[in-house]
């Protein structure tokens, strides 16, 4: 086994959204931090829309799952028993090489569902905490958006001009005014203008632009950090006290071990708990920080359902700007005693038209268009014509959706694979029903001859959140307020599986800002651990 003998300051275990933003915020204040990500660098001009097989590397090399892309850097889960299918993408950039740029913040109320409505757990943070970590973030990642919208607290103005919601969007704008509902241009990660000296993102390739290996890293790695490629960390280690020494990963068919005062990890809500119960000794039988039982536990998505609306006018077929949504109605987003269930989901308008090869085999629905005599008659009814809605609810935490190891499945160095047991709640599923109506009612109000529904999708595991759940009490949560672990006092966690809930909005923001957060907490009052 190579022994590097730096010992880091800090080491840190993922190069994604949490753990480049971290990254960055450490190395510009002199602190020696070590990034081992699993990935490495996807090109800038990888899958470019222009050439004719570019939509099929969506089916190929650059499918959302794992599983099926398995390229020699990602690990095979097993997703038998659910009927979600996690996206995960390891790289410089980790996942939002893959993603849409969809960029809200949670609600005030995201975070004080207990005291709101009885039921899971207040998180130990509030907005008001996370709010100047959220401007910070904003301003790094050159978001896009609309300073003023009603629901939520008064932000700065944005860093770059709202994009355009395009036709498809203007005529969604009149059915919602028409029927009173909010909505709103949203924040979105790609500048629609030039920052930080980048051109502005046109959507011309199927990588997104919108990632941290063009915002944090660059940045990060001119401040000092050190970043390894196609590293895969098979193990924490830990002393005879119980504290973190480092890591031992495995990097050109080698075995190594990177040292360190302290240990962050940013390997997403199934990554982080797999290398946590992978990380098992006498200390730890049960895996490591895992006293309270509840690494791995907890899981949540957030369960998607799409509409899709056919249109009579032809609302255009070109190609750039981004895949997700710069256009949303949080009308339904909180709780209202009048429904069957709690808290809400947010509908999102997809601002993008489909490509000939993705309409032709769903898109967003994933019901083809089908072959035989009809098939040309139902392509051009959908081609240029269609708007979509996606929904995106909240998930309620429930100690059943959880993430285990797999008795018998590996990756190709022999570490034991995630298994995911994960089941839709009923209120989730009420949820969902109300959702597809209300999408389904804008569709038509806004002039759809024909609306097309899938209650939902299999395929939107992107968010993969509470697996290593933070709280104020050891034997009910993983990590404190910080993201310290409680059984492990220089270990630390920084992605979405340190959240109390799920709120029902794209996570990205609400976890950099946290990573942000935690960085300071070790530049500060935390910084004991690595001096």
């Amino acid at each position: 086994m190579a022994n590097n003998e730096d010992i880091a300051d800090v080491l840190v275990v993922g190069a994604g959204a949490s753990g480049a933003a971290f990254t960055w915020s450490l190395a510009q204040a002199g602190i020696n931090v070590v990034c081992l990500e699993q990935g490495g660098w996807v090109p800038t001009d990888a899958f470019p829309t222009s050439e004719a097989d570019a939509h099929i590397h969506w089916q190929t090399d650059f499918h959302p799952d794992p599983g099926f892309r398995g390229l020699p850097e990602d690990y095979p889960i097993n997703e038998d028993e659910t009927p979600i299918a996690p996206l995960m993408y390891n790289a410089v950039g980790g996942s939002l090489i893959h993603w849409g740029a969809h960029f809200p913040r949670f609600h005030p109320s995201d975070f004080r569902v207990k005291t709101l409505e009885g039921v899971a757990d207040d998180w130990p943070v509030s907005y008001e905490e996370l709010e100047p970590y959220y401007d910070e973030n904003d301003r790094m990642m050159g978001v896009s958006g609309l300073r003023g919208d009603p629901a939520y607290p008064e932000k700065p103005e944005r860093p770059c001009p709202p994009l355009s919601i395009r036709k498809s969007g203007q005529l969604l704008a009149k059915a919602f005014d028409k029927l009173g509902w909010h909505w709103w241009a949203s924040d979105t990660a790609i500048s629609s203008v030039r920052h930080h000296d980048q051109d502005p993102d046109m959507g011309n390739f199927l990588r997104s632009f919108a990632t941290t290996d063009l915002t944090y890293w660059p940045e990060a790695l001119k401040s000092g950090a050190r970043l390894e490629t196609y590293a895969r960390v098979r193990e924490i280690t830990v002393d005879a006290s119980g504290n973190a020494t480092g890591v031992l990963y495995y990097q050109d068919g080698e075995l190594k071990e990177q040292k360190a005062k302290a240990v962050v990890l940013a390997c997403n809500g199934v990554g982080t708990a797999r290398l946590l119960l992978n990380s098992n000794s006498a200390l730890f039988p049960n895996g490591l920080a895992n006293s309270s039982g509840l690494v791995g536990k907890c899981l949540m998505h957030h369960p998607v359902g799409s509409v899709m609306g056919i249109f009579d006018d032809d609302l255009g077929t070109e190609e750039g700007g981004p895949r997700g949504s710069t256009m949303l109605s949080q009308e339904f987003y909180e709780t209202n005693a009048e429904r069957d269930f709690i808290r809400g989901y947010d509908l999102q308008v997809l601002a993008y038209n489909d490509a000939p090869l993705s309409a032709a085999i769903g898109s967003l629905l994933g019901q083809k268009v089908a072959w035989g005599e009809g098939h040309h008659d139902e392509f051009n009814e959908r081609f240029g014509h269609t708007i979509g809605i996606t929904i995106m609810t909240e998930d309620l935490p429930e100690e059943h959706n959880a993430v285990t190891l797999d008795p018998e499945l590996t990756d190709s160095d022999g570490i034991p694979a995630p298994k995911l047991n994960y089941t839709v709640s009923e209120n989730t599923t009420k949820m969902l029903k109300h959702a597809v109506a209300r999408a389904t009612e804008v569709l038509e109000a806004a002039g759809a001859k024909k609306t097309v529904a899938q209650p939902l999708r299999r395929n939107a595991g992107w968010h993969l959140l509470g697996t290593a759940r933070m709280g104020e009490d050891p034997e009910t949560s993983v990590v404190d307020r910080w993201g310290r672990t409680h059984d492990v006092s220089n270990l630390f966690i920084i992605d979405g599986s340190i959240f109390t809930t799920s709120a029902c909005v794209n996570p990205t923001p609400t976890i950099q800002a946290l990573a942000l957060r935690t960085a300071d907490y070790l530049k500060g009052e935390g910084g004991q651990v690595i001096k």
